[in-house]
C-alpha cells in the first residue's frame, strides 16, 4: 500500500460511526472511542480539526485536534492539543499516521496556532517535529506528569511567533480534562 491510495479530508456527522470504530479497533477498548465522541461534542475544545483518512474510500485512520488554552491567563494565542491519533491496525506501520499529522498541522497553520502539544510516544511524535519535555519549555501539562515520563509531553511551536508567546500552565477541552487521560 503506497500513500498515494490515502484521501484526507475533514470530518463530516456521517463520519461518526467510522471514526469510533477506527479508535475502537486501534486502541482495543471503549475509552478512546468514548472520549473522541465527548471531544467532538464539547464547546470548549471548539474550533477543533478533526480529520478522517480514507484507503481507497475505506476508513483507515482519524486525528482530531481540540484549542487548548493558557489556564488563568488573561492573554490566549491560538493553542492546540492533538489528542486522540488512531490507524486501524491492518493500515499501521504504512505512514497514514503521519499523513495526519501533517495534514492537521497545515490546516492548523492555516488558522494561525502557534504551538501543538501531545500527550504521546516518545519515539513517534519527535518524528513530527514534537520536542519532549514541554513542562521544562514552560508549558505543564492539564495534569501534573512525573518528570520521569516527562518526555511524553511534548510541544510544536507552528507559528511565525514560536515560544515568544509566553508560557504557562494548559488547560484543555473539559471533556479531556479527566485524570486518567494523562496516566497510563
Amino acid at each position: 500500500m503506497s500513500l498515494n491510495n490515502i484521501q484526507i479530508r475533514k470530518t463530516q456527522i456521517e463520519d461518526f460511526y467510522a471514526i469510533t470504530e477506527i479508535h475502537e479497533q486501534a486502541f482495543c477498548n471503549k475509552k478512546e472511542p468514548e472520549l473522541v465522541a465527548n471531544l467532538l461534542d464539547d464547546e470548549s475544545g471548539k474550533p477543533l480539526i478533526s480529520l478522517l483518512a480514507l484507503h481507497n474510500g475505506q476508513p483507515a485512520g482519524h486525528i482530531l485536534f481540540t484549542r487548548a488554552y493558557f489556564d488563568g491567563q488573561s492573554r490566549q494565542p491560538v493553542m492546540y492539543i492533538l489528542a486522540p491519533l488512531a490507524v486501524k491496525p491492518e493500515f499501521q506501520c504504512r505512514g497514514i499516521g503521519g499523513a495526519l499529522i501533517k495534514a492537521g498541522i497545515r490546516l492548523l497553520q492555516e488558522k494561525g496556532t502557534n504551538l501543538v502539544f501531545v500527550l504521546g510516544h516518545k519515539d513517534y511524535y519527535p518524528r513530527y517535529g514534537f520536542l519532549p519535555h514541554a513542562t521544562r519549555l514552560g508549558y505543564p501539562a492539564p495534569y501534573h506528569i512525573p518528570d520521569e515520563l516527562g518526555e511524553y509531553w511534548m510541544v510544536q511551536p507552528i507559528g511565525e511567533s514560536g515560544f515568544s508567546i509566553g508560557k504557562g500552565k494548559i488547560k484543555c477541552a473539559d471533556a479531556l480534562r479527566r485524570p486518567e487521560y494523562w496516566r497510563e
